[in-house]
């Protein structure tokens, strides 16, 4: 899940819902910038989180605050859910297939030698994109272009999500596009977005965003966190992009 804290407790935005704002996102990209196999790719972007389960497992720090994903990282990697996700995308299709092993080779690359079943996990993940590639008919280069607009769609989205956008109309890195051009993402003085240099197709829209909100700190149980984000209110949050 993704944890902000506010003047009451938490924001939560579980990372499901982050993916599909990431789709979104992709869906207004400019047509002659989108990648090869558009829909596939917009399903990809769309379930590449499907790993994460806010209803399973532990989702509470040591002191019982909601866990944000990005203070799980220093754990030991569990290959059992990496595998699912991996296998279970296939039934999509080799292109979705593929783009996911490829991001979860980007998320878990840097832990090689953590254990023989990871190396053999990533050893396996390279296989298979090989091999995708060539039944798709298909270059490194332009795998390589669909999951960097992927990545691209994922960081904006988190950026947002997380609440990243900086003040004082300064720009962010979001990353580097299939075209490999850097963007930025900037929050004007009267609240829109825009991103640098500009790439959608049109020159304004909205994005929707749900998020749970708990009046509560602490919890003694994953359960007792649980319940509380099945009875928390949801908050439409929105964001407007101009060009």
């Amino acid at each position: 899940m993704i944890a902000n804290q506010h003047e009451k407790g938490w924001e939560v935005i579980y990372h499901r819902a982050h993916a599909l704002l990431a789709a979104v996102l992709a869906g207004h990209w400019r047509p002659k910038d989108r990648p090869l196999r558009w829909i596939e790719t917009i399903a990809a972007i769309s379930h590449h989180d499907d790993l994460e389960r806010e209803w399973e497992g532990n989702h509470l720090t040591e002191v019982g605050t909601p866990l944000d994903f990005t203070l799980g990282k220093e754990t030991k990697t569990d290959i059992k859910p990496l595998t699912e996700l991996t296998t279970n995308a296939r039934y999509r299709g080799r292109w979705v297939a593929m783009l996911i092993s490829m991001h979860m080779s980007f998320l878990t690359e840097g832990k090689r030698g953590e254990s023989k079943e990871l190396d053999s996990f990533l050893d396996e993940q390279k296989e298979h994109q090989k091999k995708w590639q060539r039944e798709l008919k298909i270059t490194k280069k332009e795998a390589d272009e669909a999951y960097a607009f992927m990545q691209l769609c994922d960081r904006l989205s988190l950026i947002l999500c997380n609440r990243e956008l900086p003040a004082g109309e300064r720009a962010l890195e979001i990353a580097k596009g299939p075209d490999g051009k850097r963007y930025d993402i900037m929050q004007r003085s009267d609240g829109n977005v825009t991103v640098t240099p500009w790439p959608f197709e049109e020159e304004e829209f909205p994005v929707t965003l749900e998020a749970c909100y708990l009046n509560q700190v602490k919890f003694d149980s994953n359960d007792e966190l649980t319940k509380a984000l099945q009875q928390a209110p949801i908050e439409l949050l929105e964001w407007k992009f101009v060009k």
